[in-house]
């Protein structure tokens, strides 16, 4: 998905220089099979010298999660905005390796969460639900990523100048908008439905068809039915009721503004 952004020039020149200098080193580290604590050490260093953070300021390994240490944490102004889980560069990176730090995030107000190996970087945003629970948000792999104008505004999401910005939210809500099970539902929405019907009269003369007949032909023939089955649809459904209810009230008040001027 395109990320638009506005990086600055000094943020943008580091991401580049970091990423010259890094990706080289995180592309060996899975053959060392370093350990899990020198890979912390790796990470404390890509998160100063490409994202920008004060190392010795804002990157902490003395947050404690149920007794014990967190491998580390981005603080900013005396608040905790990313919890990051480490594993060694050699290890696979899976939910399970999330659970704790989730845990004490969703019990501490903290929404994010990095689980990173160096090389492959997950960001998650934790949903502050009962049972508790959590969403990928973005994925990098670090050795492969480029240096074009859309992966660097990828990597500036999570730099030190985006902390007290809305650029991951706006990256999350556009996520949560653009995704197939939206996109599913908004093509059985009776506009589209209708209009797809008068395109198809419109290129063959004569044919003669109507918007139920399409609709069950999009719901089973075409569109798959994991996009239309599940706790994505659902969230999918939800979400095109709320913006149609939000675009009826602008419509309205922009109405009652036209009538009153």
């Amino acid at each position: 998905m395109a990320v638009a952004v506005k990086i600055p020039k000094k943020a943008q020149d580091r991401l580049s220089t970091g990423l010259r200098r890094y990706q080289a080193i995180v592309r060996k580290l899975a053959e060392r099979d370093i350990s899990e604590a020198d890979t912390v050490t790796v990470i404390k260093d890509m998160l100063t010298d490409i994202f920008g953070y004060d190392k010795y300021e804002e990157l902490t390994s003395e947050q404690q999660i149920r007794g014990t240490f967190c491998d580390l944490a981005i603080k900013v102004d005396g608040k905790i905005q990313y919890l990051c889980e480490v594993k060694s560069a050699g290890t696979s990176l899976n939910d399970n390796h999330l659970r704790q730090a989730v845990n004490y995030g969703a019990h501490h107000g903290i929404e994010w969460v990095i689980l990173s190996n160096a090389i492959v970087w997950k960001i998650y945003r934790i949903k502050f639900s009962q049972p508790i629970d959590w969403e990928e948000v973005l994925c990098f792999d670090m050795g492969a990523i480029s240096r074009s104008a859309e992966d660097l505004a990828k990597l500036f999401m999570l730099c030190r100048e985006s902390v007290n910005g809305e650029t991951l939210d706006a990256f999350h809500r556009q996520a949560q908008i653009v995704n197939r099970f939206v996109i599913a539902e908004t093509m059985l929405s009776d506009a589209v439905v209708g209009a797809l019907r008068k395109e198809f009269r419109r290129i063959f003369d004569g044919l003669k068809v109507n918007e139920e007949e399409l609709r069950i032909l999009l719901t089973n023939e075409v569109i798959k039915r994991d996009a239309l089955d599940g706790d994505g649809a659902t969230v999918a459904r939800a979400t095109i009721k709320k913006a149609e209810s939000a675009s009826k009230r602008r419509a309205a008040r922009a109405a009652k503004a036209e009538t009153s001027t």
